[in-house]
Formats: C-alpha cells, sequence, structure tokens
C-alpha cells in the first residue's frame, strides 16, 4: 500500500513539474512574441494618448478603460481565432497579410511626416461640437480609437503568431492569448499614468512644500515635450516596424536581394566595429528598414493623395 502512495505522489511530482515546464515554456514564448511586437507596442502607446486630448480630466480613465476593453476584444475575440484558423489551414497566407500591415504601418508613418511638413491635418472633432454633446463626442472618440487599435493589434498578434508558428495549435492559442491580455495590459497602464502626469503635477503645485511645488510645475512643463517625443518615436517605430515586415516579407517570398545586401552590409559593420558591432549592426538593420519604410509610406501617401484630386476633377 504505502509503495503503491509514494509511486503515486511521484507520479503526481512528475505532472506538477511537467505542468510547471509547460507554463515556463509558454511565458519563454510570449515573451519572445512580445519582444518581436515591441515596435507596433510603442507605436500604439504613442497614438492612444491623442484620443483623450482636450476630454475633461475626471473622463481620461474611464475613457481609457473602455478603449482598452475594446482592445482586447478585437485581440481575443476577432483577431485570435481568425489567426489560429490561417496559421492551422492556410498559413501561406500570413506573410502576404504581414506584408500589408507593414505597408499600412508605414503609410501611416509617412503620413505623419507629411502632416508635420506640410501643416495639413485631418479634420478632427472640433471643441463646440464635443461641448454640445459630450457624450456623443466621447462615444465617437473611443470608437475611433478602438477601430485603429484593430489595425495595431492586428500587427500585434500576427507577428507574435509569426514568431511561435511552429508550436502546436493549443500551445498557440494560450501563448497568443498571453501576449494579448498582457500587451494591452501593458499599453493602456502606460496611456493611463501619460495621461495623469499633469493632474499628478498640478496636485502638487498646491501642496504647502516648495520642492513638491517645484516638482509640479517641472511634471506639468515638461507634458507637452514628453507627448511630442512619444508622437516621435511612434513614428519611427511606425517605419521601423513596418519597413522591417516589407524587408523580411519579401525574403520569404523569394525576393531575396534587398533582404541580402541589408545582411551583407549588416556583417561588414560587426565585423569591422569589433565590441559594438552588434550595437552597429542593429541599427544598420533598423535604419535600412526605416528607409525601406518611409520609401513605400512615402509612395502609398503619394497615390492616397492623388486619388481625391481626380475625382474632383473629373466632377469640375
Amino acid at each position: 500500500m504505502s509503495g503503491g502512495l509514494f509511486a503515486l505522489l511521484d507520479d503526481v511530482a512528475a505532472l506538477a513539474r511537467l505542468a510547471a515546464a509547460s507554463v515556463d515554456d509558454v511565458g519563454a514564448a510570449a515573451g519572445r512574441a512580445s519582444m518581436k511586437a515591441a515596435g507596433v507596442v510603442v507605436d500604439d502607446t504613442a497614438v492612444t494618448p491623442q484620443y483623450v486630448q482636450g476630454v475633461a480630466a475626471h473622463r481620461e480613465l474611464p475613457m481609457i478603460r473602455k478603449i482598452a476593453v475594446g482592445s482586447l476584444r478585437n485581440k481575443l475575440l476577432i483577431i485570435l481565432p481568425a489567426a489560429l484558423l490561417l496559421s492551422q489551414f492556410l498559413p501561406w497566407l500570413l506573410t502576404p497579410i504581414l506584408m500589408l500591415g507593414g505597408a499600412f504601418l508605414c503609410y501611416e508613418g509617412a503620413e505623419k511626416i507629411w502632416e508635420k511638413v506640410s501643416g495639413h491635418h485631418p479634420e478632427e472633432t472640433s471643441a463646440a461640437e464635443a461641448a454640445t454633446d459630450p457624450v456623443e463626442a466621447e462615444k465617437r472618440m473611443v470608437a475611433g480609437a478602438i477601430r485603429t487599435d484593430l489595425i495595431l493589434s492586428a500587427e500585434i498578434m500576427v507577428i507574435s503568431l509569426n514568431e511561435v508558428a511552429d508550436e502546436p495549435f493549443l500551445s498557440r492559442a494560450v501563448i497568443l492569448a498571453v501576449v494579448g491580455v498582457g500587451i494591452t495590459a501593458l499599453v493602456y497602464g502606460v496611456v493611463a499614468v501619460i495621461v495623469k502626469v499633469d493632474d499628478v503635477g498640478l496636485g502638487l503645485t498646491q501642496r504647502a512644500s516648495a520642492t513638491a511645488q517645484r516638482l509640479g510645475h517641472a511634471m506639468v512643463a515638461a507634458m507637452p515635450r514628453l507627448l511630442t517625443v512619444i508622437g516621435v518615436v511612434g513614428t519611427a517605430a511606425m517605419l521601423w516596424v513596418g519597413g522591417h515586415i516589407l524587408l523580411v516579407g519579401v525574403d520569404e517570398l523569394g525576393w531575396h536581394a534587398l533582404y541580402d545586401a541589408v545582411h551583407h552590409l549588416e556583417e561588414q559593420v560587426h565585423d569591422a566595429l569589433g565590441a559594438v558591432g552588434a550595437t552597429a549592426a542593429w541599427l544598420v538593420n533598423t535604419a535600412a528598414s526605416a528607409a525601406l519604410g518611409l520609401l513605400v509610406g512615402a509612395v502609398v501617401v503619394a497615390l492616397a493623395h492623388l486619388r481625391p484630386r481626380r475625382g474632383s476633377a473629373a466632377n469640375s
């Protein structure tokens, strides 16, 4: 009897070790997949704060919560099932879909640069409109943020899926669910902190302590610069990530010349610079990816701006 009990305990311990190893494997794979999508995560974090600019302070966090719930719904209920079905039955479609998303990121990055250079900005909801019906204005802003998030979330999930494509179906599903929940919590947690920095600063300016007041004024003054830096980083991330997706994608589709040229340049820089060679090689790849992203994005922006002109010329 005791021998059977010890054997059972050994089996239970072995199963526990196997389960722990599986959890570790899922965690490690989710971490690798998340790192691959890091550029899009930066972009997602940079894009979201614009949707709560000009909103009453007490409505900022509720709006971010609604956008976060919509983002989670996008990832788990729409993108995850579609991505898993594609990876199971039509895996060859993943690269072209990923490249389409990469081209969209390049377009978004190039469009932001064009808006900055030309001074033309898309029409936004006016302050008077928002003041007239703040509830409807908030609904529109949240819906717009969730629509934008759908594209970025799709990129995050497909990039992550590409990293774990060799895993069994159930493991892929669990890993992608972990990535989706983890990245959503990270992105919107950071966004919540960013949009409340100025409120915290204002609170500190009303304290009796001179040190607290100075810190509060510094936080309030730094907020516009922080948002500007986040916007620049987000634009750079869009071009870099989009360009890299296209660079790798064309290689996987059989057109090797461009990828081979960049890879050869990376190797030359790596071998020439010794201790800092690895960092320099990464910078070469990043710069090449961003340049490709800017080129492709500029072409798409030009085509997008030509289309309305043709339509208006035909109507005149």
